[in-house]
This record gives C-alpha cells, structure tokens and sequence, in this order.
C-alpha cells in the first residue's frame, strides 16, 4: 500500500476505498435502501450513546477476548457476511479470511461469495461460519447445508430479514451488474444456464425466483433438524422476535438491520439491543451489527448486552485498500482502540464490562 498518508482509523480506509473501487461496484458496496435513512442511523446511534468510565481501577493489563458460542476470540468483533467481495479486490473472501484467522476472530461467509465456500474454508485456519438463505427449493438449502457442513464450518447463520430484496436505488440509478471477473462461484451447480455466456442478469433473476416470501417460524425447525451445526438468526429487530427464536432453540442471535439495506426507517440495531439482551435472558447468545466504526462502539455494544460485534462494511474497504493487510489491518486499529476503551473505562476485561457504563437515552429503555 502506498499512500502520502496511512490510514489510522477506518473513516480513513472508507475515503481511501471510495477512490479505488469503481462507482458502480461502490454503490453496490456502500449503499442502502431508499433514503438511506437507517443506513446513516447505524452509525448515528452509537455517536450518541455516552460512557460513563470508572476510575482508580488497575487496568495495568487488560483482556479484549470474548468467548463466541464456546469459541474464544481474541477480540469481540467477528466479519459480517458480505457479498461478492471480490468487487473490493480480486482475492475477495479467500483473503477477509485469511485476516480474521490472523486476528483469531470468526469469519461468516456469505452465499453470495465470490469464492466458492469449500476453497474460503481451505484458505486459513481458524473458525467460520455459514450464512444461509433458506430459499423455496428446500434441496438447495439442504445442499448448501451439507455442503458447510462437509467444509468444516462450525455455524450457519440463517438471515430472516430477506423475503424481498430491499429497494436499493444507488443500483438501480448505476444499473449495477456484477463485472464479468466476478461470479456467483456457490450456485455454479445450481443455475441452469450458462451464466458466464449470458451474463449475470439471469442470474440475479434465479435468486429471485429462490427467494421465499411466505417463510415462516418453520422453517427454522426444519433447519435445525437438517444439521449437527449451531444456528443462528440474523436480521432479529424486535424482543418478541427474540423470545420466539430462543423458543424454537436457536443458538444466536444477531440483532441487525441488514446494513441499512432491506427496510429503511428501521431503528439502529443498537438502540433495540437492550430490550432483546432483556428479552433473551441468557438463554442464547445475542450479538449485534451495523455502525460499528470505532473501539468505543464495541465497548458500548458490550455494554448493552451484546456478547460480541459484527462489522462488514469496514472490512470490505480495507480489503479493497490492501488486500488481507488492508483488512488485517482495520482489525488491527479496532483492536488497539478497543483495548484503550476498555482501560480508560476502567474494565479489565471485556468479558465483564458493567451496564452501567452506557448512560441510557430514553430510546434505549
């Protein structure tokens, strides 16, 4: 990498990627839906919340691991699901999770990946997880399941928020397609055309004939009794929600708004977190993600119940940077910042950061 400045936070390698990544693929990047209104929100949420530190606390040495569905990570942020990554940079996830096994963190791979999922699995050590759609033909689901499962991953994150693709109109006004180096590679065995001939339109319109608008709590029994492997739900916003989930077994819970880029107007997920860590009760494990951009936005999310943080976003623009360093790296900076929150806070550990070190608005109930 070669810059007059380097980047010291990620606000910097989003500048930087925006300059690298061409327009269309950026849009596709770094969009959302509609106004973009809960896009921004994500980010917002956590700007507002405030930290009340403690003092007189010996924090000579302090401890950013967490413990993930009895998987300990060296810091409690895991990369989030993203498609087609390889828009950022040719080596896409293959690299991303090279970067989180370096980090000794968990990476969760998205269906939609440039790379197939058996050559992501091989390409570091190192826990993944899978995330699902769970689609109207249930033997592609359960292939894609067998398939995880045969590779090694150790999870399958299903996300629920998905009945519909969100209106995203930086795509619509870019008339954004997939280049032709970049493919669909996990549905090569699914798509019965020729997409490379006749280009990835025909593609885009398989998916949408896949996806299941008439999904219901059923399908997640039905998942769960396919495979051996933990599931997750991602896409969970209310605490009724929640409670429903940990009533059908689930493993996880990831409290998210998919980015910003399915319903806009939703809240942050973060300012919904307290009343679903409430809800949850401790009977499943409840991460969070979106607009997390610094160390203090993990140590708030920590705070306010979340056993861990997800970014996606923030990674992709340090792969299209530079590459696993790039992404490495953002890992990096977000390590440093959190374990300096963590002391400056007065919390050894991140494994037991108090409540009370978020002074709650009165959205956050």
């Amino acid at each position: 990498m070669s810059h007059s400045v380097e980047p010291v936070n990620l606000a910097d390698y989003e500048q930087l990627a925006r300059q690298q990544v061409e327009p269309g693929a950026w849009g596709y990047l770094a969009g959302g839906a509609d106004d973009e209104v809960t896009l921004r929100a994500n980010v917002e949420a956590f700007q507002r919340l405030k930290l009340l530190p403690r003092v007189l606390v010996d924090v000579s040495s302090v401890d950013p691991a967490v413990t993930v569905l009895g998987q300990r990570v060296a810091l409690p942020v895991l990369l989030a699901p993203t498609a087609f990554q390889s828009l950022a940079h040719p080596d896409g996830e293959l690299a991303s999770t090279r970067a989180a096994s370096a980090a000794g963190t968990i990476t969760v791979v998205s269906t939609l990946s440039a790379h197939r999922l058996e050559d992501i699995a091989a390409a570091a050590p190192g826990p993944k997880w899978f995330q699902l759609y769970c689609y109207k033909e249930r033997d592609v689901t359960r292939r894609f399941v067998e398939r995880a499962e045969a590779a090694g991953f150790s999870a399958i994150c299903l996300t629920v928020d998905l009945p519909r693709v969100g209106n995203r109109e930086r795509d619509l006004r870019n008339r954004f397609f997939l280049p032709p180096a970049v493919r669909p590679r996990n549905f090569e065995e699914f798509v019965g055309v020729d997409v490379e001939a006749q280009g990835n339109e025909v593609f885009f319109q398989y998916i949408q004939r896949l996806i299941d608008p008439s999904l219901t709590w059923e399908a997640v029994d039905w998942l769960r009794s396919t495979t051996r492997l933990p599931v997750l739900l991602k896409g969970i916003l209310t605490a009724a929600d929640a409670k429903r989930a940990v009533d059908h077994g689930v493993a996880g819970i990831v409290v998210s708004n998919h980015g910003g880029r399915q319903l806009d107007g939703v809240p942050a997920a973060i300012e919904v977190l307290p009343e679903i860590t409430e809800a949850v009760d401790g009977r499943a494990e409840v991460l969070v993600d979106g607009g997390v951009r610094r160390g203090t936005d993990v140590l708030k999310a920590l705070a306010l119940g979340a056993g861990a943080v997800l970014i996606g976003r923030p990674y992709v623009y340090g792969l299209a940077v530079d590459g696993e360093a790039g992404v490495r790296r953002v890992l990096e900076i977000l390590e440093t910042e959190f374990a300096l929150a963590l002391a400056l806070a007065g919390c050894p550990s991140a494994r037991q950061v108090p409540r009370e070190l978020v002074r709650r608005s009165p959205s956050l109930r």
